[in-house]
């Protein structure tokens, strides 16, 4: 399947009909259906005290399974489909990178009950990872390093998102309605209509909605692929699976999976070098090392921002009352994922604490600088809207700036 990479530089979005091939869809929906069978059962083991019988399944507006967990040898062709040309390898055309690798595998499904409309959002927090403008630019500039899919076992319509609102900030009047309608359709919105097997990959930074979480049948596979070797560092970077679940993977996909999980140790190498190269005040070999990670010339700042999210992640995995604390809450001090968090632990396992002290150090003035933006523009960090306020990186601060405050 050939694809033109302009088009999603252009619209955010690219609709693609029958990616999911004819002849592989009723066994698709057949192996997913065990899958989803399956998790329903881990799903009321684990339920919480104050939830109902079923836990996630009964009570979630959207049940999500990540299928790595639950994927056996009888129900591989799930995975497969990850690694399919008209999935892998339409990402690697959109990201024009020389390699990408899948971060994310999940089945979305319709809740049990109605629950109407989720609310319009941005799948990023710019406090988090970059203010939001310098995210976009990289993206247009650069191209993207990461693209998200929906693809419906089923036809669905529920997916809604606003064309190009990917590369821009909310609108004053887009601001106001996600404050004070939501759940409502945004002028310039447009329903996402797909067939059974049809897919729309995107930028996940775009506004988007889920219209209808109706008990209408959606099972929705829900992908993300990150690029190795383009020009831009990947906003999402890590990925949301283990090497563990590829045993029960025929041999072909599992040597993809290994291959995915080099190029990360491969990255992750770099991203050591830098770090010490930071420490150490090595101003030519910390611009080798973001030359490698983000090769583009252009917005090569949001790549150090990142770069100092993650060193912030490492000083506190480093801290010894944060180690201590149980998994969960390690989880939760650092804002990962428990699917994602083994990553940021190894990876923070390569630097004594000392180490990591001094890194972290060298990003004062940039703390600094992203902290004051935020004081600027955020007045209420607890609420996702107001988070895409954080919109301007630090001004008058480029990469010879951040060497410089070292």
């Amino acid at each position: 399947m050939q694809v033109n990479p302009q088009q999603l530089i252009d619209d955010g979005y690219v609709v693609l009909r029958q990616v999911v091939p004819p002849d592989q869809l009723e066994a698709l929906r057949t192996s997913f259906e065990t899958l989803l069978e399956r998790q329903k059962v881990v799903w009321a083991r684990e339920r919480k005290p104050d939830e109902k019988p079923g836990g996630v399944w009964t009570t979630s507006a959207q049940p999500r399974v990540f299928f790595d967990e639950v994927v056996d040898a009888a129900t591989a062709n799930t995975v497969e489909f990850c690694l399919h040309e008209n999935t892998l390898g339409v990402s690697r055309q959109l990201m024009r990178a020389p390699d990408a690798a899948i971060t994310l595998m999940a089945l979305m499904c319709n809740p049990v009950r109605d629950h109407g409309p989720a609310s319009w959002h941005r799948d990023i927090d710019p406090t988090v990872q970059a203010p939001l403008r310098g995210m976009q630019m990289d993206y247009v500039k650069n191209g993207p390093g990461y693209v998200q899919w929906n693809i419906p076992l089923y036809d669905d319509s529920v997916f809604w998102l606003v064309p190009r609102s990917y590369c821009r900030p909310n609108t004053p009047e887009e601001h106001q309605h996600l404050l004070t309608r939501p759940q409502e359709p945004i002028p310039g919105g447009i329903p996402i209509e797909l067939s059974a097997g049809d897919g729309v990959v995107y930028s996940h930074m775009g506004l988007h909605w889920g219209s209808n979480y109706s008990t209408k049948l959606r099972r929705t596979v829900h992908l993300g692929y990150r690029a190795f070797g383009g020009d831009s560092y990947p906003i999402v970077d890590h990925f949301y699976w283990n090497l563990k679940f590829t045993q029960h993977l025929p041999a072909k996909a599992r040597s993809q999976f290994e291959h995915f999980f080099q190029l990360q140790q491969q990255q992750s190498d770099v991203i050591e070098a830098t770090f010490h190269a930071i420490r150490n005040k090595d101003a030519n070999g910390f611009r080798s090392g973001v030359a490698k990670l983000h090769p583009g010339e252009e917005e090569r700042m949001v790549a150090v921002v990142f770069l100092s999210k993650l060193a912030d992640k490492v000083h506190k995995l480093k801290d010894p009352e944060i180690s201590k604390l149980p998994i969960e809450e390690r989880i939760g001090a650092i804002s990962a994922h428990r699917l994602n968090f083994h990553l940021y632990e190894d990876f923070a396992d390569r630097f004594s604490a000392e180490a990591a002290e001094d890194i972290w150090k060298r990003f004062s003035t940039l703390y600094e600088k992203i902290g004051a933006e935020i004081a600027r523009s955020v007045s209420d960090r607890t609420s996702r809207v107001m988070c895409y306020q954080l919109t301007d990186m630090p001004a008058n601060f480029e990469v010879a700036d951040f060497i410089r405050s070292w």
